[in-house]
């Protein structure tokens, strides 16, 4: 049974108790039916300074992105940590989960360096108190031509994914497939890994610009999304190509939970009206009947 906010502090007995709950960092356990989080490049709010950022928005979390394809990234710097958690002690917002956008040019199907970069990644996740790690593949790291699938690029990711996916449950995070397949193709893929700590990052927009049925997509997949972005190219969310209302529904339908990120555009050029302005639209659009 799920309750809102509000009925939530009329029923606690304290206050501390209240505040205990719903600010909880792991995914699909908040009390209040939608958090809000923002990726730091669309929100131009890197670095530990871009929780204040995320702040001063409205959002209650933000997206972190692992580092640049070096040896060792930068979030694994436990220096680095100890800023984003002096961040989140000071402005309540948290670290919604981390992006691994690096793999897009250092793709984690022929990249040396990618299961070591999963592992601190995985690592520092499970320190920032985040659930989620966005695995992403475009440009370089697509994992489709035109053709078709590149088979020997996913027999390399199933098989990375298999490796990583004990120590991703050991430290309760989940590895999130972000990428330019179909619902179908994702879940070959999953079935391949056979691991629940491997699951999708869902991505409206990428959907519907690759012309997938993205609601019935959302029912496919069921619990085996982990996070979902939202955005429609350059426009307002619900002034687009992305058929918002039918994708709202197909989110009750699977019971989703977890945490909702805005990937957005700043159409008017002014970067905090328009990110409150989209905030407000999810809100209300994801808002229980």
């Amino acid at each position: 049974m799920s309750i809102s906010r509000r009925e939530f502090m009329r029923w606690s007995a304290g206050g501390l108790a209240a505040v205990a709950v719903l600010s909880r960092w792991s995914w699909g356990q908040s009390a209040s039916p939608i958090r809000l989080s923002a990726c730091d490049w669309s929100l131009q709010a890197h670095g530990p300074e871009g929780l204040a950022i995320a702040k001063g928005v409205g959002l209650d979390g933000l997206e972190v992105s692992a580092g640049d394809p070096d040896e060792t990234l930068a979030i694994a710097d436990p220096g680095l940590r100890a800023r984003y958690k002096e961040q989140v002690e000071a402005t309540g917002v948290v670290v919604s989960s981390v992006a691994m956008g690096l793999l897009n040019n250092a793709p984690l199907a022929n990249d040396p360096r990618g299961p070591a970069w999963l592992d601190q990644t995985i690592e520092a996740t499970a320190d920032l108190g985040a659930k989620v790690i966005l695995l992403a593949f475009f440009g370089k790291g697509d994992l489709r031509t035109r053709e078709g699938l590149k088979e020997d690029d996913v027999d390399v990711v199933v098989q990375r994914l298999k490796d990583a996916a004990p120590r991703a449950r050991d430290a309760d995070v989940v590895l999130g497939l972000e990428n330019t397949l179909s619902a179908k193709d994702n879940l070959m893929i999953l079935d391949r890994v056979a691991h629940e700590s491997v699951r999708v990052y869902y991505d409206v927009g990428n959907s519907t610009y690759n012309k997938y049925d993205v609601p019935a997509e959302i029912r496919e997949l069921g619990d085996r999304i982990c996070q979902i972005h939202f955005k429609d190219g350059a426009y307002y969310l619900g002034e687009g190509k992305v058929a918002m209302e039918p994708i709202a529904e197909a989110i009750a339908d699977i019971g989703y939970q977890g945490w909702v990120v805005l990937e957005t555009a700043i159409p008017s050029k002014d970067r905090d009206a328009d990110f409150r302005r989209n905030a407000e639209f999810l809100r209300r659009l994801l808002a229980p009947a």
